[in-house]
């Protein structure tokens, strides 16, 4: 029972990728597809970057096969390593990420799921994001 949110943000906070698991998946299963889903960002003149310089993440991202897999596509993980002490020095810049969350979750329906299905509660996870996206305009 229950749903856990994936988010990926840019430097700012601003949601860039959103997904819904079940509470029981392992975070881990989500990097890849979270890094994948990002979209194109226009800027200066040329192509549009549509992958990151660097991912940050916390211990339930943590996996060697995933770091590679990130390596390979030209991204630096910096994702925290379980049964390390903690004092990693990324809760400097990942907080944003949890502030992100945090907004979210300030709307109701997608702090308690109320919602059966789960294609009702991504609809609002979106809108929720687009509210987001709004108030930084």
């Amino acid at each position: 029972m229950g749903s856990k949110h994936h988010v990926l943000t840019d430097a700012q906070g601003i949601p860039l990728v959103v997904r819904l698991t079940g509470a029981n998946a392992h975070d881990v299963t989500e990097l890849i597809a979270l890094v994948d889903a990002v979209p194109a960002v226009a800027g200066k003149a040329g192509h549009p970057k549509s992958k990151p310089k660097i991912v940050q993440a916390d211990r339930g991202y943590d996996s060697e096969p995933h770091r590679n897999e990130l390596r390979d596509r030209n991204i630096e993980p910096l994702i925290a390593q379980r049964g390390q002490p903690h004092g990693s020095g990324l809760g400097k810049t990942r907080w944003v990420v949890e502030r992100t969350i945090a907004w979210l979750h300030q709307f109701r329906r997608l702090r308690i799921r109320f919602e059966k299905r789960s294609d009702i509660h991504e609809a609002f996870l979106a809108i929720g994001c687009a509210l987001i996206c709004l108030r930084f305009c």
